[in-house]
Parts: C-alpha cells; structure tokens; sequence
C-alpha cells in the first residue's frame, strides 16, 4: 500500500484533497472528537505527553479520554482499519476503559476491559461497505477517573480518494431560547428564606426584575436590620434568636409586587443551596483581583443579581507561591504574626471584599487542610485559628476547603482521617464572629455525603473535577441517585460547578462543548439535585442563551425550594431516567431526561444520522403517588401544559430533558 505523503499534502491534510489510499488518523481535525475531560491531542497523550502504553512508546496517535466517540464519514470507501490501542502509562492505578469499533451502529470490534500496565490490543480489521465508523472509548462502567486512552499508530485505508474534510462527522447545534422574556412589572425572586446566625453581620439583596428605577420596602423588617430603598440590599445585625416573616416590596412605574420572606436567626445557615460565580473553570491559575472584580459588575449588569445569584468566589491561586519565580506570585507566606499573605494579584483583599459587598453580593476564598494548594499556593496546615481569622478579617463569605496536599499528612483513608482536617477548620471558623458557608472539596472519599453534616460542612464535593463534556457531566449528575437522603436544609451534596457559556480554565476560553440540549440538561438536573448553583464562564462575554439558561427563574425556583428535598431517580431503563423532586407546596418538579447510551449498546452514544433523535418517556400517575388528574406545568417555559389522566407523555431529545411540575388537579 502506498504511503508517500509530501510534507506539503500532510500540512493542509484537511483543506486539500488527499491523494494516499491511507490516511493517519492523527492528522484529521479532531475538534468533533467527544473527550471525557480534557481535550483530544494528536501524537500526545491527553495530558500532551509522549503516547505510551505498557512502556511502549509510540510517535502517531490520539490521545483521549474517556468516554470518546469520533465518528467518521466513510461512504463505503473503506477497506481496513489498523491501530494499536491501550490506556496511556500517565493515568494512575484507578483507569480503566474498553475500546470499541462500531460500523453503521454494529460493533465491529471491542477490546474489553483494559487497565494500566495492559500491553496495547491491535486492530486489523475490514472496514469494507461501512458508511459511518464509530471509534468508542467507554469508561467500563466504574466511572471516568484516570481513563488516559490513546489509539495509537491509527490508519484507514480507501479504496479510493476522498477528501479530508468530508470525513469529518460535524454536527451543528443550534441554541434555542425556551425562558420567556422577563416582565417590565416588578416580580421578586430568589429563595424564600434565609438563615443567619445572630450577631453576625447580615446581608441580602433582595432579588427583583422589573423595569428600573425600582424602589424596595420591607414589613416587619427584624431590629437591627435596614433596607436601603434604593438598592434593596439588607445589611445590620439580628441579636435575638428567632424565625421572622417578614413582607418584601418591590415597586416602579407598572406596578407592586410582594412576598413573604423568613430570616431564620439561629445556627444554621446556607438553608438553600448557594449560586453564584467561581473563578476556576474559566481564570484557573490566571485569576487576579481584577477579574474577580469585573466578574461582580458583571453579575449586576447582566441582572443575574436579580435572579438570586449571591456569591463570587475566588478559587485556587490568590496565596503566596512558596518556589514561585513570578514577581506576582511571590513572596513572605505570613506575616510575623502567623497570618496568612495575598500575593500582588491580590494587593488588598479587604478593599476587594469591601467593593463586592457594596453591590449587594457576597464573597468566598479557598484554600486547602494541607501545606499547599492544588496549584502550589501557600494553604492553612498548622495555622487553621489564624486563617479563619484572617479569611473573617477580610470579610469573606465562603470557604471552599480542597484536600489537595493533605493527602500527604493523612496517615490513611480511614474515616477519622478524612474527618480530622474538616473538624479543625469547622472549629476556627466556629470561633470569628462571621457566618462563612463552609465547602468541603474532597472529591466523595469515604462517602462524604454520610458524614459531612456531622463535621460541620454547609456542602461537600460530591465527585471528581467536571469538565465540559457530555460524559463528566452526565457521568456526575446521573450518578448522585442514593446520595438525597444526606441533603436537606444547611447542609448540600455538591456535584461540582456549572460548564455553561465561555470555559477554559485560563486564560484562554472555549465556548462549553456542551450542545444546547445537554446544557438544558445540566442545569436542569443541578435544580433536580438541590445542588450548589455556581457559575464557572466569563460573565463578562455571556450570551443570550447561556444568559437565559440561568435567569428562569420558576428552574431555579426548583433549586432553591425551602423544603430543601434532593430529586430522586425513579425510573431508569433503556437511556431513559425519570428524576422527582418533591417541593414546599405539595407538587413535584420532574425532569423527563433521555441520555440515549447505555452499556448494552455502545451504538447509542452516536448520533449516527447527524441528526436530533427524540425519545417517548411516560410518566404515570402512579409513579407519583397521585390518582386520577393531575396538572403539568412546563418548568423551562412557564406554561401549563394543561390536566392529565393516569399518565403524561413527552418526546424528549437525544441527551436532553423535559422538565415539568405536577401538581394534583382542582
């Protein structure tokens, strides 16, 4: 077979029309590759190392992760595919994968189960006839972590010439607006209460939409409080304990609108799931002062402050890098008092705080149990009292708490070890005189959701890192069935943060690899799931779908329901799953949700005719514990959909969901 490629025809692989029956299949485009977490690389690793498998090095190939699927146009032109296959030697002891070959929805070949240390499984096999190729990596069923794939020294040879691009399988998705346009009359959002410790400063921000100017008042306001009438922002102290129901106002040139509010002042706090923006998924390591700054304007002049949106966050990287050779980064960790230093990104972090709160929004930092942050940033070990003091000082809100180096001081994975950095911390943050939500980032080990609660955590990581595909996201959020029962009210399992709008995790940004439908999904299912709300996109460049997937405000209504009950999963068979939420006023939000693969059919995680499939999913009065009628509302566009008997009925696309609100009917 003929394999002479001129440098040239190699160069512009995807703009000319190729003259070899052979075509490598690491010189292809791979942005239409689905990758699991990261992004596919050619002739590297998906960590861009050398691709090695079984320590056999290997110049050609993709590397990947799982799941990944590529499909790739053939047209009956083929004749054989070759290519060694393996989990790559970077990923650590927990990977495991199955590679497959898929032809016009039929398995052509499949490696089963392939773990670190497995010498490389070839393909040789007649791609003869075959339209559509699918190449399929699968996480063989125990989840994504660590599943390094690479397909290596991968060929396909024709019959005869096609062009390049033509191979590529590109699917357009086009996004679609389903949240109606908000009213110019005044309507107040936002959760319904809201908790506080007495003595400890207050401040919320009454969020309303509406026309502006806007004036706001509040009957029955506690002592110590005030309103700003301007602003709606609430600040002062409650210094007796006790549940006040107080009458939130909101009036322009339209109209009025009210609602009841309840302040718990008491011991607990965060009695619904916090939202609001993080810094990592988009800023990463490049994250400065500035940026968190605009990312505050950005949450009110987009108008996402009018929706409920509370916190910004500050994630990894604001500290002082102890081996740093950035000017920036640099520097004394602490001061000769012991307490905790900004570096230069952060030149003065009470001014920071200072200028978020004066917009109505609160603020969070982050930091780690052991000697360093996840990035090598100076963290709290052996100085917890000092930290929580200095995090309190500065006037943060929010404590995102990650394992990181700690793992290097537990002696093992036993539950005292895992508990006894995150009572400590619970402990110094017990001693300032600030509420702080307290987020316990450590991945789920030890089943976390069991005994978070009982160190003192507000919410805790539930899962791995997510990324912006369809497999880390669906692979989290599907997989939180059996955590509800450890969810309620001050304290939330926490499935990790939002990849809608502009990611990247810095400095450069992507459009989410999300399409429109799975995006529907994600936070349809993160409402469901009663989880944490944080943004991870540039709020400074949000278009207008992402902008409209977080302003609905009856989805996000599920979220933040006082009740504070996690959705449980009722039906799943088929790629179809049925996930109900049960809320304050006896109804049910349900999300109809259509993922389409399973692991009987590897087939089902392509879209073979490029198109967008639907599925039928049928939800039963019974199913509800409901008989007779029962109303459906249309959360997503906020419309009734009108009685039904016994059973309702709704095509739901491919990766998508339908999600509704039953209620019993009359």
């Amino acid at each position: 077979m003929k394999k002479f490629y001129p440098v040239v025809f190699l160069f512009f692989l995807t703009a000319v029309t190729l003259r070899s029956q052979s075509i490598s299949l690491d010189k292809l485009d791979l942005s239409s590759m689905e990758c699991g977490w990261g992004t596919p690389e050619a002739d590297k690793s998906v960590e861009g190392n050398p691709l090695s498998i079984a320590g056999k090095k290997y110049e050609h190939g993709i590397g990947t992760h799982a799941v990944s699927t590529y499909l790739l146009n053939i047209n009956g032109k083929g004749k054989r595919l070759v290519a060694e296959v393996g989990l790559d030697d970077e990923a650590n002891n927990k990977g495991s994968v199955e590679f497959y070959v898929l032809g016009d929805k039929k398995v052509l070949w499949q490696s089963g189960i392939m773990k670190k240390g497995n010498e490389a499984k070839k393909i040789d096999i007649s791609i003869a006839g075959i339209k559509k190729l699918g190449l399929l990596v699968t996480d063989a069923g125990d989840g994504i972590d660590y599943d390094h794939a690479d397909w290596c020294d991968p060929v396909i040879e024709l019959t005869e010439n096609i062009h390049a691009a033509a191979l590529i399988n590109k699917i357009v998705n086009v996004p679609y607006i389903l949240t109606p346009a908000e009213s110019a009359k005044p309507k107040i959002n936002g959760a319904g209460v809201f908790g506080v410790r007495p003595g400890h400063p207050f401040l919320y921000t009454i969020a309303a939409t509406g026309e502006r100017p806007m004036s706001f008042s509040a009957e029955n306001l506690p002592d110590g409080l005030i309103l700003n009438n301007n602003t709606g922002i609430i600040t002062g102290k409650i210094s007796r304990e006790g549940d006040y129901v107080v009458t939130l106002i909101a009036k322009n040139n339209l109209g009025k609108a009210e609602r009841k509010f309840i302040i718990k002042a008491g011991d607990k706090i965060c009695l619904t799931p916090p939202m609001g923006w993080n810094s990592w998924n988009c800023w990463a390591t490049s994250v400065d002062a500035s940026k968190v700054e605009a990312a505050a304007d950005a949450m009110v002049k987009t108008g996402l402050i009018n929706h409920g949106w509370t916190y910004i966050n500050i994630d990894d990287c604001w500290s002082i890098k102890p081996d740093s050779k950035d000017s920036l980064t640099m520097g004394t960790p602490r001061d000769k008092n012991g307490m905790i230093n900004s570096n230069k990104k952060f030149p003065g972090m009470k001014a920071l705080t200072g200028y978020v709160h004066s917009k109505g929004l609160k603020i969070g930092i982050y930091s780690s149990p052991g000697p360093l942050t996840c990035a090598g940033y100076t963290a709290c070990y052996q100085h917890e009292y000092k930290d929580a003091e200095q995090f309190a000082n500065w006037g943060f809100d929010y404590l995102k708490y990650d394992w990181c180096s700690y793992g290097n001081i537990a002696k093992d994975n036993s539950l005292p070890e895992l508990e006894k950095p995150y009572m400590l911390m619970r402990e110094a943050l017990n001693k300032v005189d600030r509420d702080i939500v307290y987020s316990l980032c450590q991945y789920g080990m030890g089943d976390v959701w069991k005994w978070g609660s009982e160190v003192g955590g507000n919410l805790w990581r539930t899962t791995g890192d997510i990324s912006d595909s369809w497999s880390s996201m669906a692979g989290i959020g599907f997989n939180q069935a059996g955590h509800e029962k450890y969810a309620g009210p001050g304290h939330w399992n926490d499935p990790d943060m939002l990849v809608v709008g502009l990611v990247g995790w810095g400095p450069e940004l992507h459009p989410t690899r999300l399409t429109p439908d799975e995006q529907y999904t994600h936070i349809s299912l993160w409402c469901l799931l009663s989880a944490p709300l944080l943004i991870g996109c540039d709020l400074n460049r949000i278009d207008k779908f992402t902008l409209s997937l977080l302003s609905n405000d009856e989805v996000i209504a599920v979220d933040q329901d006082p009740l504070g009950r996690q959705a449980e999963r009722i039906y799943n068979k088929d790629g179809k799953q049925i996930w109900v939420k049960e809320l304050t006023d006896g109804s049910k939000a349900v999300g109809l949700f259509y993922t389409g693969e399973n692991s009987k059919s590897p087939s089902g995680y392509f879209m073979w005719n490029g198109k967008k499939r639907k599925s039928k999913i049928i939800l039963t009065a019974d199913e509800l514990g409901i008989s007779g009628k029962f109303k459906v509302r249309d959360i997503w566009r906020q419309k009734y959909l009108g009685v039904f008997i016994n059973k309702f009925e709704a095509l739901v696309p491919y990766h998508g969901v339908v999600l509704i609100k039953v209620s019993k009917a009359g």
